[in-house]
């Protein structure tokens, strides 16, 4: 790849930057951890392997870190098997692939998109089990924890989204996404800047998907106050209770 501009190399500094803050304020990493990072071939999975692979280089904390694919056979995405090996083997990561399904007809109270994305997440804890490790990677970004918010007051009347870090009991794991406070403008920039192989994705369920309608509202706030993702970050981290109906 040709030598970086300077409007570019600025952009990865700014990631980067992000991208171990977010480890540092909320401990995601610790020493012997063994993470599995959830690879779907997407431009934030893509990158969640490289920055933790360059993480990983580093002494302090000492980690090791293996990406998973996840193939759901019933649903049509394509993903190049031989470039997501080869983009792990470039960072010294192992890669392992599992395929998995499932048959929608069974539960009809929950969407096809519920239902693949939950049979994804089943078989990603069964391989980080099978393989003995204690945390999973995952690439959620910016706008997918304050998407996720915005659906939650909306449709679940709850307000919560996807933390940084989340200790699962019932696996005996820890979600970490340390791509929290990076934007997925910055996303696309980095997957821009990196060449990034886009996988091919016939997903016929994916327009009819709420988070969809959840990406056009924040796009609809944005025009309100271009700096309103961070804003919701901010008023998740400074609830006035005392200002909150309580029964």
């Amino acid at each position: 790849m040709d030598e970086l501009n300077k409007e570019d190399k600025k952009i990865i500094r700014t990631i980067n930057a992000k991208f171990k803050k977010a480890i540092s304020d909320y401990r995601l990493i610790e020493d012997n951890d063994h993470i599995l990072i959830g690879l779907s071939g997407g431009k934030d999975s893509l990158a969640l392997v490289e920055l933790l692979g360059e993480r990983m280089k580093i002494f302090v904390p000492r980690f090791r870190l293996t990406a998973a694919h996840i193939s759901v056979e019933n649903i049509p995405y394509q993903s190049d098997l031989d470039y997501l090996k080869s983009h792990c083997k470039k960072q010294g990561i192992d890669f392992v692939h599992h395929v998995t399904g499932f048959d929608a007809a069974t539960d009809t109270r929950k969407s096809t998109c519920f239902l693949c994305s939950w049979h994804r997440r089943k078989a990603l804890f069964d391989v980080a089990k099978k393989l003995g490790c204690n945390k999973m990677a995952l690439g959620h970004h910016l706008d997918d924890i304050t998407e996720t918010l915005l659906m939650n007051l909306f449709y679940q009347g709850s307000f919560g989204t996807m933390p940084p870090k989340l200790k699962m009991t019932k696996f005996d794991m820890t979600l970490i996404r340390p791509l929290s406070l990076i934007s997925e403008k910055e996303m696309k920039e980095m997957e821009r800047i990196r060449q990034y192989q886009k996988q091919v994705k016939n997903c016929p369920y994916e327009k009819d998907s709420s988070r969809r309608e959840a990406k056009d509202l924040l796009s609809e706030l944005e025009k309100w106050n271009p700096d309103v993702r961070q804003s919701l970050w901010s008023a998740m981290q400074n609830i006035k209770t005392d200002y909150l109906p309580t029964k």
